[in-house]
């Protein structure tokens, strides 16, 4: 999964990147209006934390552009501000939270596995198919209650595979969604991750469909139309 964080203060977005890295995100970082608003419309993100007084351009100029532009990823305002008429503006410019600094790191993180969970439609914090289950509070994955260990990269897959399962995602999607702006993206690693996944949660679970990308499947429930090589 992907975040984007816009926040002018550089010390509070390093910390923030930090803590969204741990969780298991791929980060990118701007420190003003203006980049944030340009990487948000320009680049594939499944959540954004914006800051509403950034220079050059406010938050939430930049958030009302981000919809007027047909942007839908969920928005989670942060700011220090407190006035309620600030906060109906955040929300009446399209954001879909809001959490006034000072904050615990815990429920920043709380609303953004939320915010991303209801995008694809999942109420709970667990993301099941069939003995494969993700929890998305502990970054932690189980077969059949067996824990097993992924990289950083194989867990984000995941993620990004069980939000979005019996969908079929391309290679560019995965690349997009699983990697920050700065990493050296490689569509053929993908292959690489896909295939180290098989091997630990079952190689059924990942469907190849041809010429279109993968799906995360019950391998119960079976399919016609894919193969799993």
């Amino acid at each position: 999964m992907r975040a984007l964080i816009v926040e002018d203060d550089p010390d509070l977005n390093r910390q923030l990147s930090d803590v969204l890295d741990h969780a298991g995100y791929a980060v990118d970082g701007a420190t003003d209006g203006e980049d944030g608003w340009h990487l948000g419309e320009t680049e594939p993100y499944d959540v954004i934390v914006l800051d509403l007084g950034l220079p050059k351009i406010d938050g939430v100029t930049v958030l009302e552009r981000w919809r007027e532009a047909g942007v839908a990823t969920p928005v989670l305002i942060l700011t220090a501000r407190d006035r309620w008429s600030e906060k109906v503006a955040g929300f009446d410019a399209g954001a879909d939270d809001y959490l006034t600094k000072p904050f615990h790191p815990e429920e920043l993180l709380a609303r953004l596995r939320a915010l991303t969970r209801r995008a694809a439609g999942h109420a709970s914090s667990t993301l099941e198919s069939g003995n494969l289950s993700l929890d998305t509070r502990g970054a932690r994955v189980f077969v059949d209650g067996q824990l097993i260990k992924l990289t950083s990269h194989e867990f984000r897959m995941l993620s990004y595979l069980m939000h979005h399962q019996e969908r079929v995602i391309s290679r560019t999607e995965l690349v997009e969604h699983i990697y920050d702006q700065d990493f050296d993206r490689d569509s053929n690693t993908i292959e690489v991750f896909v295939g180290r996944l098989r091997k630990k949660i079952g190689s059924a679970r990942i469907e190849t469909v041809r010429g279109l990308g993968y799906r995360l499947v019950d391998p119960d429930e079976g399919r016609t139309d894919a193969k799993t090589g």
